[in-house]
């Protein structure tokens, strides 16, 4: 069921900013969903948006497999904003001219507004940087276009149809780089397609539990909580709706954190009184990981056995016909990316084909959400800090944290690891900054002195990173007094440790994880 009365359309077409486009739309208070750019005519007439926006992409207009649309779209009288090759494709479906240029612009350009009547007004002269990447531009307008802005490398760098509500932009209004570009496009959503500012976490937490009540009814539901953000929040406002017709099923699967058990039932059980079945089953994962040291069948050996836990559980909970999974917008938005399915890089964590097995209706109250609307959710409901903003945790656990074989031993050494990382991190008041932070058991040990005597012991490796979803990130540049702190009291307290490296490897090339 749709519950929003207002939305903004955004056709992607392979741009590297189409999610950020989409988060700028979220944070101006409108509502807005990404679609592939063949989406068909049928559906959007279904949708019934307030705006389009056409995605930039890494094509030219002119090539053979460059994606296209068809003109019929424009003719709908619905407001049309293309940014960079959207901009292109609406100049070449109304027959301008776009060419190679002699030269690829990109970085940052000063605009020069000609014409500030539709999305430039209130436009600061003096605060005019834009941001280009692009490899064509238009030479020669469409007949019954105007020129709204050019720079001194093209002359057409913000464009509109004299009779219809359709824009473009070469310029990409969403980064940071274009200094006035949320203005631009807030102008573009509440002036020019009258999308009013009402999409808050408030209202998406009313309709939220108003559709789980109708789609539910007096039903039974089940959530396998994991205790991370998306399983968390998800409990939490689906136990809002219809309350002890929940039951949270926790395997507890002895690769956790610290201590992170145990936390999970007092948070549930005793905070939010959210019925919890927790199953302790750790010795079952490791006899199945014994020797096991190829990281995928790490991820399918601990993926299988939680499925069939889970489904001894599940079916203990009689008259359940509904399973809550925490799949949020950014997996959505992979499962109909214009670039096509993604080499398989590794299993994904979250558990695939349970619900298959235990044969319940899906229920994904979350599916709409970035993560950081996610939290927001979790905060407008009262839920604890602690919880809203825990970084990112695998679902394998320590298990890919521990390279090579998982022994209780091993783990015992990467959790008394762990727990100095995240308290020195936040000690430093840094863990709300990071995405995520954590040590990794390396499976190579190396000669050390501790007083005066020779060691051969472990090595424990630090990663620290920064993303916005996961998709691409960056090694975070800890203060090197925090990296002394952190090996120090690694070495001198955590048994069979004699040193410590940092990972200071992006993603891409490398992953965030080890394994």
């Amino acid at each position: 069921m749709d519950i929003h009365h207002q939305k903004i359309l955004i056709y992607d077409f392979g741009s590297q900013y189409t999610q950020l486009i989409a988060r700028c739309v979220r944070e101006s208070k409108v509502y807005c969903e990404i679609v592939p750019y063949n989406f068909p005519m049928e559906k959007l007439m279904q949708a019934n948006p307030q705006g389009i926006i056409f995605s930039g992409g890494p094509f030219s207009v002119y090539d053979p497999n460059a994606p296209r649309l068809s003109k019929e779209i424009t003719a709908l009288g619905i407001p049309i904003l293309g940014i960079c090759y959207g901009m292109q494709l609406i100049a070449h479906l109304f027959e301008g001219e776009v060419v190679r240029t002699p030269k690829r612009e990109y970085g940052k350009a000063e605009l020069l507004v000609d014409d500030d009547s539709d999305l430039f007004q209130g436009f600061k002269a003096e605060e005019n940087v834009v941001w280009m990447s692009h490899g064509d531009q238009i030479t020669e307008l469409p007949c019954k276009f105007t020129s709204l802005a050019h720079t001194a490398n093209a002359p057409y760098v913000a464009i509109k149809h004299q009779q219809m509500p359709i824009y473009g932009v070469q310029f990409h209004p969403e980064v940071v780089h274009t200094v006035q570009g949320r203005k631009i496009l807030q102008d573009f959503l509440h002036r020019i397609c009258g999308c009013s500012p009402n999409w808050t976490m408030a209202s998406f937490i009313t309709e939220s539990i108003r559709a789980i009540k109708k789609k539910v009814g007096d039903k039974r539901v089940i959530c396998g909580l994991s205790g991370g953000v998306d399983s968390s929040v998800a409990a939490v406002l689906t136990h809002e709706a219809i309350g002890d017709q929940l039951t949270c099923i926790f395997v507890d699967n002895g690769l956790l954190r610290e201590g992170e058990a145990d936390k999970i039932g007092e948070t549930f059980e005793k905070y939010f009184n959210i019925k919890l079945v927790k199953s302790c089953t750790g010795s079952r994962f490791l006899q199945k990981l014994a020797k096991v040291t190829d990281p995928e069948k790490k991820r399918k050996i601990i993926g299988n056995e939680f499925i069939y836990i889970f489904e001894e559980e599940a079916k203990k909970i009689q008259d359940a016909e509904f399973l809550i999974q925490g799949t949020l917008y950014p997996d959505v938005i992979e499962s109909v990316s214009v670039k096509g399915p993604s080499a398989t890089i590794k299993s994904h964590h979250n558990v695939g084909g349970l619900p298959d097995i235990v044969n319940l209706q899906i229920l994904e109250p979350l599916r709409e959400l970035f993560k950081d609307e996610v939290r927001l959710v979790g905060k407008e409901l009262g839920m604890p800090e602690e919880i809203i903003w825990r970084q990112p945790f695998p679902g394998p656990g320590l298990a890919i944290r521990v390279i090579g074989e998982v022994t209780e031993e091993r783990l015992q050494i990467l959790r008394k690891s762990d727990v100095i990382v995240l308290e020195e991190i936040k000690r430093a008041g840094l863990y709300r900054q990071i995405w995520q932070s954590f040590a990794v058991l390396l499976p190579v040990k190396t000669v050390g002195v501790m007083g005066d005597e020779r060691t051969y012991d472990n090595v424990v490796a630090l990663r620290a990173v920064n993303s916005m979803d996961g998709m691409t990130a960056d090694w975070v540049r800890l203060p090197y007094k925090v990296l002394e702190i952190i090996s120090n009291r690694i070495i001198n307290e955590v048994e069979g440790v004699n040193r410590v490296v940092y990972d200071i490897s992006s993603k891409p090339p490398s992953t965030i994880e080890w394994e």
